[in-house]
């Protein structure tokens, strides 16, 4: 029988499976009971449409057994069996996984729809198996498939390659037979093979496995008294071996949430969904009604990288009592919320006999609809009574609940709007729209906001600095969605919404509005002179009443702010080079830069030309916004030096 090599990459992959991938040896056992766990769904699914499979739920099961003499563990399940080509496609290329081409192969079977509807399949990298090496020198795989007449024999001792041959054995269904290592100065390998420390792992990462995972378990009781024993008879102990059910079987979401401590929770969903950090929160629901479903929801606390890619996929597990039929049910999670985790059974979805398309879909936008209030409410729950723990969340999802505003043509946005989180002039902790009510002046009619790159430099905006000096607040939004954020918004119980660029930011008094006036009038000439300047570059120079000290600034009139304009050139590229926004020029008739100019429009027409050029593109400079010829800008500065 000659042995098979490995491919070259596999044995470096096996190398890192061995010495990297896993931090805790412990973890082997997790994978191959959900392996286990996995092979018994394939048997147990084929079982609905198959009669000749002659099993029903109640006789699928895992096995596990010890031989302490002969140092191994074995790890047995009656579920599909492997084909000889089978096993050396699984175990002859690591990283193949028999389970994701199982979940590939029912996805093609049932179109579009089946990519989400599968079995529970864990091993999708297949990877974990190799795991065993870590704590074994030898494995031994026997497994006979369903449908077949001839049993096979998987055996490696590692990276040096494996061998197939045919074996005999009666029922279907695989062992995985480890022989672990002997004990070193640095592991003790032989704790896996003590019934007590087997059971802690079992209970520890397998606990929700729907199949009972059984072992013979050795334990002591007292033997009965003899009818004739002595007056001074002592009682006599006793060793027997029983045969014991090692996991609840009970998934996490069906026991009550008295029965289930924190730790479990934050431990099912990093093992359920990849994660290595705990969640931020945990939500439970138990509903019953016109539809009956339990819920097990968590609140990440980072951002997955793909997160903001069109790879990236939302949904919740759905299962129908107990069954699987979707791995990522994007219907039961708006879009606002896609970031959430989870799982949702309910009894109240049918299926047809393939299990893969719904139906019912009233039920399900019924629970997706319950789900987002629950969502919401611990959302609040986390801002008011754990403030750095909604920050974290908000950095990690706050963009996603802007989206959530603005999307659907703010269909969504009353629903959201406590949930935001700003920065301001009040202090350096973001804050909701709430708290900035309440800190408002009684001579107060608008919430402020500004929008840009960086709040240090909002906060130094000339247009920022008569409001400021009002002691009024001003949110600093810093982020592309913001701008369209606030358009969406425009007011928050009762108060408007207003960009400190706007010309009425400031309520005018009678007195004021007439003061203005005049001086509009007295820059009558100035501001036609500015306008046939700079040509197309501006759609009106005025006199500004949001200046104090500075000379000048840039607005815009009309649907598109300044910054919108940045946000669509950043990303429309050549489409969107021509999309501009309609720029005003204002100026502070107050300043001493405004006087030279008019001077210079009365007496020097090629100086005003100057200035007029240095004061459009210090407002470009102020509003961040490129200048069209820099050098050009420099030399005009030289030639006012001299």
């Amino acid at each position: 029988m000659a042995k098979k090599e490995f491919q070259t990459e596999s044995k470096r992959i096996l190398d890192l499976m061995i010495n990297s991938i896993y931090t805790h040896k412990e973890i082997f056992l997790r994978e191959l009971l959900s392996n286990a766990s996995d092979a018994v769904d394939k048997l147990a699914y084929k079982a609905l449409t198959d009669d000749g499979v002659g099993m029903n739920r109640s006789d699928f099961k895992i096995h596990l057994s010890v031989d302490k003499d002969a140092r191994t563990l074995t790890v047995s399940d009656n579920g599909i069996g492997m084909t000889e080509e089978e096993l050396e496609s699984n175990l002859g290329v690591i990283a193949r996984s028999g389970s994701l081409q199982f979940k590939e192969e029912m996805a093609k079977a049932h179109g579009e729809e089946g990519e989400n509807g599968d079995t529970d399949i864990i091993g999708q990298f297949g990877v974990g198996f190799y795991s065993a090496f870590m704590v074994a020198d030898e494995i031994t795989v026997i497994t006979k498939p369903y449908g077949g007449d001839t049993a096979w024999r998987w055996q490696s001792s590692g990276a040096d390659g494996y061998t197939i041959e045919p074996c005999e054995k009666e029922t279907v269904g695989t062992d995985i037979i480890l022989h672990i290592k002997p004990d070193g100065e640095e592991e003790q390998f032989s704790q896996y093979l003590e019934q007590s420390r087997i059971q802690r792992l079992v209970k520890k990462y397998s606990d929700y496995i729907r199949y009972p995972i059984t072992m013979e378990v050795e334990k002591e009781r007292m033997k009965e008294k003899p009818a004739d024993a002595p007056e001074d008879y002592k009682p006599e102990w006793e060793t027997y071996t029983e045969t014991d059910t090692l996991n609840s079987m009970v998934p996490l979401w069906q026991r009550p949430k008295k029965d289930v401590t924190q730790e479990e929770y934050d431990r099912f969903y990093q093992d359920k969904f990849g994660d290595y950090q705990p969640p931020l929160a945990t939500i439970k629901v138990d509903a019953e009604g016109l539809v009956s479903y339990k819920a097990l929801l968590f609140i990440p606390g980072h951002t997955p990288y793909d997160f903001y890619t069109r790879e990236y996929e939302k949904g919740l597990q759905l299962y129908s009592s107990g069954v699987l039929i979707m791995d990522k049910c994007g219907d039961l999670l708006p879009e606002h919320f896609r970031f959430v985790k989870g799982v949702v059974d309910t009894p109240d979805v049918s299926l047809n006999i393939s299990r893969e398309l719904l139906q019912h879909t009233r039920q399900l936008k019924v629970i997706s609809t319950n789900l987002e209030k629950k969502i919401k409410a611990e959302l609040l729950r986390l801002q008011k009574e754990d403030e750095e723990k909604y920050r974290q969340f908000w950095t990690a999802f706050g963009r996603q609940i802007k989206y959530g505003v603005v999307g659907e043509y703010g269909a969504h946005k009353d629903l959201l709007l406590d949930l935001l989180l700003f920065p301001s002039s009040h202090d350096d902790k973001p804050t909701t729209l709430a708290a900035y009510k309440e800190r408002m002046k009684e001579d107060q009619t608008f919430i402020y906001y500004a929008v840009g790159e960086d709040a240090g430099k909002l906060s130094k905006l000339p247009q920022a600095e008569r409001i400021l000096d009002k002691g009024y607040e001003i949110l600093y939004l810093t982020e592309d969605v913001d701008e369209f954020c606030m358009q969406t918004i425009r007011e928050y119980d009762g108060k408007t919404l207003k960009s400190i660029n706007d010309e009425d930011a400031l309520p005018e008094t009678e007195e004021e509005k007439k003061a203005a006036e005049e001086k509009a009038e007295e820059a009558k000439d100035v501001l036609a002179f500015l306008k046939e300047t700079l040509g197309d570059r501006i759609a009106e120079a005025r006199i500004s009443k949001i200046l104090k000290s500075h000379p000048v600034c840039m607005t815009a009139e009309g649907p598109m702010s300044l910054e919108m304009e940045k946000y669509f050139k950043r990303n429309g590229g050549e489409l969107m080079a021509g999309m501009s926004a309609q720029r005003v020029l204002e100026l502070n008739a107050d300043s001493e830069a405004y006087a030279a100019l008019k001077r210079a429009v009365d007496s020097d027409k090629e100086l005003a030309k100057k200035y007029a050029e240095l004061l459009y593109c210090q407002a470009l400079l102020i509003a961040d916004l490129p200048l069209e010829d820099p050098s050009a800008y420099t030399d005009l500065v030289c030639s006012l030096m001299k």
